[in-house]
């Protein structure tokens, strides 16, 4: 059982160095994805905002404009 556990130990402590590289390039990339998805909802977002800023914008402008009809015929 010794030498089995010797083994083991030794084949971890040989192989951990390159399992972290993985594990950081694994980080590495999740923050990438994690960062194009962000781009990406932004994008969408300011494209939302701008088209129904222009319909607010549209419906506030006609409701001016009743206020002022409704307040010159007063």
């Amino acid at each position: 059982m010794k030498g089995e556990e010797k083994t083991m130990i030794h084949k971890i402590i040989t192989r951990a160095p390159s399992a972290l590289r993985r594990r950081k390039s694994k980080k590495g990339q999740t923050l990438v994805e994690y960062a194009l998805i962000l781009a990406f909802i932004s994008v969408v977002a300011i494209s939302v905002l701008l088209t129904l800023g222009k319909q607010v914008s549209t419906v506030f402008s006609s409701i001016t404009s009743q206020l002022a009809v409704a307040n010159s015929s007063h």
